[in-house]
Parts: structure tokens; sequence; C-alpha cells
């Protein structure tokens, strides 16, 4: 099969109804806002797969101090550290709007991977794409200002540079949870904030809208 089928072939594939229909090992969830999904420290027995909402995923240090790894929304997994020998949860996952989601048990993820190729190619495929953003989100805190790694946040949440129609409006979400994405405190988000809609790069209606010439700050030296 040439590369062209392939790729067509994948995106036809809707992971979703595949998902749906693999039997015993599977449940579906339904879950309100900031609703607590798994918490570090959990044993690591399943995988999750998001039909509607956004999570919030994080992870908390020894001295008490929380940070955000990401926020996931319709089609992404995650809980994926179970099918490679995690024993127990490397951090804590919760709802932050109404969400609902799959939860596969590691044996019947294991068994749908290796039953259905065109499933196991595309979630090989994300997994390798989720592992270079979360490079890229490396590399940003290491170069770049808080002013640029905040707008990048922004830009991400409102899923510009992915497939289909970004999402101009935000779901709520607080200044201080912004800053423990960025790595900064709140008042200079609250300072940056202020200046992306002076600008005109962000403005509030009924929800955060971020405008797609917010890319003018990350892509500025």
């Amino acid at each position: 099969m040439s590369s062209v089928a392939v790729v067509k072939k994948n995106r036809e594939f809707d992971p979703s109804t595949f998902l749906a229909t693999i039997g015993e090992g599977r449940k579906t969830l339904t879950l309100g806002k900031k609703e607590r999904i798994f918490t570090q420290g959990n044993a690591a027995d399943a995988v999750f797969y998001i039909q509607k909402g956004k999570v919030r995923l994080t992870v908390v240090s020894k001295t008490g101090r929380e940070a955000t790894i990401a926020i996931l929304s319709e089609g992404d997994f995650f809980g994926e550290g179970s099918l490679a020998g995690q024993v127990l949860r490397m951090g804590s996952a919760a709802a932050m709007t109404d969400c609902q989601l799959l939860r596969i048990e590691k044996k019947a993820m294991m068994s749908a991977l290796h039953r259905e190729h065109t499933f196991s190619d595309m979630f090989v495929a994300y997994l390798l794409a989720r592992n270079i953003r979360y490079e890229e989100d490396l590399v940003d805190q290491l170069f770049n200002s808080s002013e640029k790694r905040l707008a990048r946040v922004l830009l991400m949440l409102a899923h510009f540079g992915k497939e289909g129609v970004p999402e101009t409006v935000i779901p709520k979400i607080s200044q201080e949870t912004l800053a423990e994405m960025v790595g900064t405190t709140r008042s200079r988000v609250s300072f940056f904030m202020n200046r992306f809609r002076k600008l005109g790069f962000i403005h509030y209606n009924g929800g955060l809208q971020v405008h797609s010439s917010l890319l003018n700050i990350v892509l500025h030296d």
C-alpha cells in the first residue's frame, strides 16, 4: 500500500467508533467540571480517550508544588504510561469542562492495538506527535521569555496549527493555571494578558477569544 493510501486510510479511520466496539474492558465515563479522573500514585491500569471536553494533566512535587503538564481535548489519549510498564500514575488528571471519556483497561487496549493495525499506526503517530510537543515545551521553557511562552500556550489552547478550524474561544481557565503552565507568576500573566488585550490579540466576549495575530508575539525575535 502506498504512503498516500496509508494516510488516507488513517484519516478515514474513526478511533472513537472502533474503541466503542471493543467489548469487555471499556467503559464510558461522564464527568462534571473539576471532577477527578485519577490521582498521582493511583494504580496505572487503563488508558483514557477523550470523546468530549477538556482534561488537565498535573503533577505535584515532593515539596507540594503543582505544575500543569498539558491540557488535552477531544480526540486525545492519556494514561498511556500503563502500556509501558508504569505501575503507578506519575501525575493526576481532572476534567476542566464537562467530559465524556472512554476508559479502556490495559489488557483490552493492548489487544485492540495488536488486532487493528490501522488503530495501532494512528496511536503510535499520536504518541510521537505528543513527544515532539513535550520537546517543544522544554525548549520553549528553556529559551523563550515568559511573554512568548504565554502566547504559545494560548495559541495551543485555541488549537492553532492543528487540522480543522481553530477554537478561538477558550473554556474558562484561571490565570493561576496559566502561570503554572508558563512557569511564571500570576501577576506577570495578568500583565501580559492585559497587554495582549490592548494590542487586539485577545478579547473577552463570553469567554477568552484568541486572534491569530497573537502569532506575532511568538515569531517576533
